[in-house]
């Protein structure tokens, strides 16, 4: 494995020949975006993309995303309907993903055999420049172990996996933090499918209606992954974590009571005195860029449980919420005898 670093803003053109060779061969680079790192083979690649299946101990049923330059490149592999290509001209690059009909060109490893493409084009000048160096669109999930929160700086990446990936590329700390929104464009009104940094109210300025199902809430799992983030417990941290809808500081207490040592994750003022305490930030987006980072953090701590608010699910702060329903395995809890009960 290698590490290379480089501006996120000027990208050294050693590094990006480097990964783009790298992926022409089969190989997986891991390489930041604006939201977290993403692991990537050549999109074209199946022996690539088993790989990154393999490294990621990512089941095979679970759809990875095909990032391109390019509307002209999204249209190479999916059929975009013209009013949808016309609102990503508007919006790409940026944290959004379609899920649009395939034109079958993309490895069937890649979709996990749907008849569906997940792709989008990404906001961060080291990605954009490994796609044009190689010519071609790239594929891939966060890099991180299957389950784990996903990665937000080149460490986390190296946490998960050192040893199985072929080259890291250190391009800092991402931006969002938090994973791309994804909506599904093959039925009216579009579905979002995973919140993320382009919220429901930008959605629908720029897309009109928009479902927001209970999967999207991540308040159920979907039977059939369309997208990543749909199925399968993700973003989790070792520790036991619960999401508290009360009195954060009644919650400490309570468990305290049972001897138990506790840290919370604070957000946006609502915090309360425990064993440790993890500030993720003062305003929602700080919250996201922070939001596995902490839950890293939580891990190192030793302690017997992690409490983290309930937060409004409005803008980002509804990305955020669902990261944490996912990541606590639905742990939600409204008085201190479900607190009790689930811990």
């Amino acid at each position: 494995m290698r590490l290379l670093r480089t501006d996120p803003t000027r990208p050294d053109p050693y590094v990006i020949k480097s990964a783009a060779e790298v992926l022409n061969r089969g190989g997986i680079v891991a390489a930041p975006t604006e939201t977290v790192y993403g692991l990537f083979a050549h999109a074209y690649r199946e022996d690539g993309c088993i790989k990154v299946f393999k490294a990621k101990g990512r089941p095979m049923d679970n759809p990875l995303i095909v990032h391109v330059d390019s509307l002209e490149m999204a249209e190479e592999v999916a059929e975009i309907p013209r009013d949808i290509a016309e609102v990503l001209r508007r919006v790409w690059p940026g944290p959004i993903t379609v899920v649009a009909k395939s034109r079958g060109v993309i490895s069937r490893c890649v979709t996990a055999g749907l008849d569906t493409v997940a792709v989008r084009a990404p906001a961060h000048p080291v990605a954009l420049a490994i796609i044009r160096e190689l010519g071609a669109p790239i594929a891939g999930p966060s890099a991180n172990k299957a389950g784990r929160p996903s990665p937000t700086t080149a460490l986390h990446v190296v946490e998960d996996l050192d040893g199985e990936v072929d080259l890291i590329i250190d391009g800092g700390p991402t931006f969002f933090g938090v994973e791309s929104t994804i909506i599904n464009v093959t039925r009216r009104p579009p579905a979002l499918l995973r919140p993320g940094p382009f919220t429901v109210e930008e959605l629908e300025r720029f897309f009109g209606a928009v479902e927001i199902p209970p999967v999207a809430r991540g308040v159920a799992e979907a039977e059939v992954a369309l997208a990543p983030g749909m199925k399968y417990r993700h973003y989790a941290p070792e520790t036991a974590l619960v999401v508290v809808h009360f009195d954060l500081g009644e919650a400490v207490r309570a468990l305290k009571s049972r001897g138990l040592k506790v840290a919370v994750l604070c957000a946006v003022g609502k915090c309360a005195e425990a064993d440790y305490v993890i500030d993720m930030g003062s305003d929602l987006y700080e919250v996201a860029r922070n939001l596995y980072k902490s839950l890293r953090d939580l891990d190192r701590l030793g302690v017997d449980v992690g409490l983290a608010p309930a937060l409004e699910e409005r803008g980002i702060g509804l990305a955020i919420m669902n990261r944490l329903r996912k990541a606590t395995g639905h742990r939600e809890v409204f008085n201190t005898g479900q607190l009790l009960s689930v811990v």
